[in-house]
């Protein structure tokens, strides 16, 4: 079933995961976030890593900015070497003042090793304690590691939700996430060709449980994939039209129920919306 898209920017929509306070951004930044408004992005979520104090500083200035941009903050897989007891101090003073809305992103990366597997396990659980004691979600970063974190969750009798971002692993993985309470978010990477078992993934899913991001300056969707330098939030919209066709849906109710799935999982009324 195809679908007409030439007026989808009437459609409100919500980049669920973009990292504009990475340095890849830096030239243009507000340009940036002032094409993804005008490309109707309605809000966006920013993770900001609590071992770098630049990416700390850059986020908060931006959600200061920008009432239709929250954070949240986090020790990501990459950077679980560095976790530390000024890591968990850092996230308790940004949720105390109110300034982040989820903890993450965290989770296993057993692709690229950055950090040790054992370094990684530890930060992620350390983690998942402090979100539930803190009371707000998580986002989980999982790259081969699925029942590692499976284990984790379960083990650390995490019940409070949040989302899987980027979405790479099994349709039982997700399944599973969902039992837990999750959320399931696809990135540009829904779009490629050879992702098959992601699209088959994301078909079976029920709407109410989806987001759709652009874990930019990544993972540039199709059309924008090997043409441009680095993903930005505007793009967010071609993996929604992607998942609209995909699932047999009209655009506006794919953008609306997306948008609905971020506001309940993260807490935040859209301003304006």
């Amino acid at each position: 079933m195809e679908f007409d898209n030439t007026e989808s920017k009437q459609f409100p929509l919500v980049d669920s995961h973009a990292h504009i306070d990475m340095p890849e951004f830096d030239p243009d930044r507000d340009q940036v976030i002032e094409r993804s408004f005008a490309a109707g992005i309605s809000a966006l979520l920013c993770p900001m890593e609590v071992t770098d104090p630049e990416s700390i500083r850059k986020t908060r200035g931006i959600t200061d900015r920008y009432p239709n941009i929250i954070a949240a903050a986090g020790v990501h897989p990459h950077s679980a070497k560095d976790f530390s007891a000024e890591s968990d101090r850092t996230i308790r003073n940004l949720a105390g003042q109110g300034g982040i809305h989820a903890l993450g992103e965290i989770g296993l990366d057993f692709h690229y090793n950055f950090s040790g597997r054992d370094e990684q396990v530890h930060a992620f659980r350390k983690q998942l304690n402090l979100a539930q004691e803190l009371d707000i979600p998580v986002i989980i970063h999982s790259r081969l590691a699925s029942d590692e974190v499976l284990g984790a969750i379960r083990g650390e009798g995490y019940a409070r939700g949040g989302v899987l971002h980027c979405f790479t692993e099994s349709r039982g993985f997700a399944e599973q996430m969902l039992d837990l309470g999750f959320y399931i978010s696809f990135s540009g990477i829904l779009t490629f060709p050879k992702a098959r078992d992601i699209q088959e993934t994301a078909q079976s899913l029920p709407i109410d449980r989806i987001m759709v991001e652009t874990d930019s300056p990544f993972l540039a969707p199709v059309p924008y994939r090997g043409k441009v330098q680095r993903n930005e939030p505007a793009y967010v919209r071609e993996t929604a039209q992607f998942l609209a066709r995909l699932k047999q849906l009209p655009l506006e109710e794919l953008c609306t129920q997306t948008t609905r799935n971020f506001t309940a999982c993260f807490g935040f009324e859209i301003p304006g919306h």
